[in-house]
C-alpha cells in the first residue's frame, strides 16, 4: 500500500511498474464476521478485496488468492459447514467477476475469517491513478452508507445486548431486518460497473468506503492529490430503517 507519512492508512492497492510498461495491481485485504450466513460472509469478502482494484478503475482481475481461517471455537461439523459455505460465496464472487481462485492461505483461529488477494497486470491506460483530482470534480457514491450501523443493530438484537435497549424505542426489530437485508445486499454487489463508468467518464481518482467510513477515507484520499484541493461532502446516500436510501445533507 502507498501511504503518506507515518500515520497515514495508505490507499487501495499498490501500483508495480513491471516490464514492457506494464503495471502489477494487487491488494490483500480479509473480515472477521459480519453477518450470520458464512455463504454471504464468504461473498461481503470476495467483494470486499475486488472494491479496491475496482476503486483505481481496473474492470478485469486477472488472479485471486483466498485467506481463509477454520474456527476452533466450533464442533468438527459445524466447522466444515461453515468453513465451506464460506468458500463456496467467496468462489461465486469471483466466478461473477470473471476470474478465479488459483491459490491462498488456511489458518485456524478463534474466529472465522475470509479474505484474500486480488491482482491484475494492466497497461497504463487500463487503470485510473487516485492522485490527479481536480476543482470543479464531482464525488459519486456508488453504494449507500450505513451497512455497518445495520450490521451492529442486527447483532445487538441476536445477543441481546445492552446497546438494543438504548435505540429499541426509535427502531423496531422488523425495520433493522429490513435495513439488514438492504446492507447485505449492497456488500455483495460489485463495483465492476462503477469501474467501467470511471473510464466512460474521465474519473480522475476514487477510493472505496470501508473501515475508516466516509470521512476516513475522503480525508485520505484528498491527502494523495497532487493539487491542493478540498473535498466537500454535502449530500450523503444512506440506508433507512425501510430499506431504501434516504438523501442526508451534512457539510464536512
Amino acid at each position: 500500500m502507498e501511504g503518506v507519512g507515518d500515520d497515514s492508512i495508505g490507499m487501495d492497492c499498490s501500483i508495480q511498474p513491471l516490464r514492457n510498461e506494464m503495471f502489477l495491481i494487487s491488494t490483500t485485504d480479509f473480515f472477521f464476521p459480519l453477518v450470520d450466513d458464512p455463504y454471504i460472509q464468504g461473498k461481503i469478502g470476495a467483494c470486499n478485496v475486488l472494491s479496491d482494484i475496482y476503486a483505481l478503475g481496473v474492470v478485469n482481475c486477472d488472479n485471486m488468492l483466498m485467506i481463509l481461517a477454520a474456527c476452533s471455537t466450533m464442533n468438527d461439523s459445524e466447522r466444515d459447514a461453515v468453513t465451506r459455505k464460506m468458500i463456496l460465496g467467496f468462489n461465486d464472487i469471483a466466478r461473477e467477476a470473471g476470474t478465479e481462485i488459483r491459490g491462498g492461505q488456511t489458518v485456524i483461529n478463534p474466529s472465522p475469517i475470509i479474505g484474500g488477494v486480488a491482482m491484475a497486470c494492466c497497461s497504463k491506460d487500463e487503470f485510473i491513478y487516485h492522485d490527479n483530482a481536480e476543482i470543479g470534480d464531482v464525488i459519486v457514491l456508488t453504494k449507500p452508507l450505513g451497512t455497518q450501523i445495520a450490521v451492529n443493530l442486527n447483532e445487538w438484537i441476536q445477543d441481546g445486548s445492552e446497546y438494543w435497549d438504548r435505540v429499541k424505542d426509535i427502531i423496531t426489530p422488523d425495520e433493522v431486518s429490513v435495513a439488514y437485508q438492504c446492507s447485505v445486499k449492497s456488500m455483495t454487489r460489485l463495483n465492476r460497473n462503477a469501474a467501467r463508468l470511471m473510464h466512460k467518464y474521465g474519473a480522475h481518482g476514487a477510493t472505496d468506503i470501508t473501515g475508516f467510513g466516509i470521512v476516513g477515507h475522503a480525508s485520505n484520499l484528498a491527502a494523495h492529490q497532487h493539487k491542493k484541493i478540498d473535498i466537500e461532502i454535502h449530500t450523503l446516500p444512506i440506508i433507512k430503517k425501510n430499506g431504501r436510501c434516504s438523501t442526508k445533507y451534512h457539510l464536512f
